[in-house]
């Protein structure tokens, strides 16, 4: 019996320390020299929301248009990502201000986001949690946050036509779907 109950006991610790997800980090530096600051108006009609069967269960906030209607879906255990929509930040206007280590993108002149490049940390907004990692892929600036449950949060910023357009790809889902995404298209000013 004592066995039995060692037995069970170390498949119970055993279970409980499985590691959570972890998401890679993402290089330092900037080694394509891109420079994404600048002062950026949103296009008008430039926002573009694309969904699959399984949206997320609540509106992304004023900005970002995602899909409104919730279609019937089956239950899955784990949480659909919709929380993550604390750390999505927008608006109609954007000032990027870029240092040799990192980016502060400010909203409407009220709100801030600042990423270290390479950045690996936790984040948090009152009592939701996030692990985040930014950095540079090519010419893109990547930054990821992933909740307990493995949704991430993915936003890409870009620049086009010559440095005169910064596009945003936003999306939000875990390793089997895409719950959200949405473009936006910010002109130079």
């Amino acid at each position: 019996m004592t066995k039995t109950m060692v037995l069970v006991l170390s498949a119970m610790l055993a279970a409980g320390c499985v590691a959570n997800p972890q998401l890679a980090p993402r290089p330092g530096g900037n080694p394509e020299q891109v420079d994404l600051s600048g002062r950026w108006m949103l296009r008008n009609g430039s926002e573009r929301a694309v969904s699959n069967e399984q949206t997320i269960r609540i509106p992304p906030p004023a900005g970002i248009r995602g899909p409104t209607y919730q279609r019937p879906r089956a239950r899955k255990s784990r949480s659909d990502g919709s929380a993550l929509r604390v750390f999505l930040q927008s608006g109609k206007s954007l000032k990027v201000t870029q240092t040799d280590y990192g980016l502060f993108f400010s909203f409407d002149r009220a709100i801030v986001e600042e990423y270290n490049f390479g950045e690996k940390r936790t984040v948090s907004v009152g009592p939701i949690e996030g692990q985040r990692v930014s950095g540079w892929d090519g010419r893109a600036f990547v930054t990821e946050t992933m909740d307990a449950d493995g949704n991430v949060l993915t936003e890409l910023w870009r620049l086009e036509e010559g440095g005169d357009l910064l596009v945003r790809d936003v999306s939000i889902g875990d390793e089997s779907a895409v719950e959200f995404s949405t473009q936006q298209v910010f002109v130079r000013r």
